[in-house]
């Protein structure tokens, strides 16, 4: 399996990581099974967070493999903005996975500028992390976020973090644009490790696995983490991970081409269209991203997918957002008079008038449409 450096900090892993919050769901027996046959096979980053299962995760790990404890990179995250309150949970989270340092601490979830100002002010979470560093309890220091990646890019920008965590796969890349467009470059930029979080898009891509791995692999990132919590999806993993081989640039334009999850409704946000009444129409639709990341689309075709959609789509709390984008766009939909002449824009066939009534519904909170 192929290995990758992890940004600047000294640390080489595995690009298949082990997520831990899917171990909340199999008993410790099959989770020391699982962990201990991802080590056998290569891989060498195991990765929690002291929020999943109120520890759970983290007790799971460390009965399992702590015997192994120089065969792995391990990385755990603190959901705490205060440094007593992060000092105390990093501790807690040692305990748990029966170890005396980790190598890494992630800032658990920082969804706003507000958050990440409050974990950099003094007596923020950071300054705890850094404490922890210095007392060799911690190696380096990153930062994680869901779906809009606004204060990650900050971080970065700020130079305080060694690492970021991110959603990156091919469905959510038409939702967030800025995680590619904006924070994998500054990434490069700085120097600083990627860590891919979601790469089938918390299970949506379910059915295309193997495409969506290999496009996660293919992103200049350190480490993909996956959720495992059976034989066969570890198998799987592995497989993808063993045989990767990096996609071209055209086997990436046409998996969003044909991709069934993406088909003829989600916006790839490839900015082609336009509209002769001035509707801001590539806007509009990331802004519906946002919202709920296209998935309530008006139409139910299959009723498995259509309850598996209705779970996701506000999966990242991202909705008001969303909201807020759209009310500063002039006009929103108004000036669409349905001529129809967006439609041969689209090289993916969207119905833009359509798709432009439902985004307003969403995102105007229309009683109708």
């Amino acid at each position: 399996m192929e290995h990758r450096p992890l940004g600047k900090t000294g640390l080489n892993v595995s690009i298949l990581g082990f997520g831990g919050f899917h171990l909340l769901e199999i008993p410790v027996t099959e989770a020391e099974k699982l962990l201990n046959a991802y080590l056998d096979a290569g891989g060498n980053y195991v990765e929690t967070a002291a929020g999943y299962g109120n520890g759970e995760s983290e007790r799971k790990i460390g009965r399992s493999i702590m015997h192994r404890r120089g065969d792995f990179v391990l990385v755990s995250k603190t959901d705490k903005r205060d440094a007593a309150g992060a000092a105390a949970q990093i501790d807690r989270t040692l305990r748990h996975l029966r170890t005396d340092h980790l190598d890494g601490i992630l800032m658990h979830g920082i969804a706003s500028i507000d958050e990440l100002n409050q974990i950099l002010a003094p007596g923020g979470a950071y300054e705890a992390a850094d404490s922890a560093r210095q007392a060799g309890k911690v190696g380096f220091i990153g930062i994680s976020m869901h779906g809009w990646p606004g204060a990650l890019i900050e971080a970065l920008r700020r130079d305080r973090f060694a690492a970021v965590m991110s959603t990156i796969n091919y469905y959510d890349r038409c939702n967030y644009p800025e995680i590619e467009n904006i924070l994998l470059p500054l990434a490069q930029e700085k120097g600083a490790g990627v860590i891919l979080m979601k790469p089938v898009a918390d299970g949506y891509l379910y059915r295309s696995a193997a495409q969506a791995f290999r496009y996660a692999f293919s992103r200049p990132v350190s480490v993909v983490v996956a959720g495992i919590n059976n034989e066969k999806i570890l198998k799987d993993d592995l497989a993808y991970a063993e045989s990767y081989t990096k996609m071209t640039e055209e086997e990436e334009d046409e998996l969003l081409r044909d991709a069934p999850e993406l088909g003829s409704y989600v916006c790839r946000q490839c900015g082609k269209c336009a509209c002769p009444q001035g509707v801001h129409i590539r806007e509009v639709f990331a802004c519906e991203g946002y919202f709920d990341r296209q998935m309530a689309r008006g139409v139910v075709e299959d009723t498995a997918q259509y309850a598996l959609m209705e779970r996701l789509r506000f999966w990242f709390g991202q909705k008001e957002l969303g909201q807020a984008r759209y009310a500063k766009i002039s006009g929103g939909i108004t000036a669409c008079n349905d001529c129809g002449k967006c439609l041969p824009q689209c090289p993916y066939h969207i119905d833009i008038p359509a798709k432009l009534r439902i985004a307003d519904y969403k995102l105007a909170e229309r009683g109708i449409y």
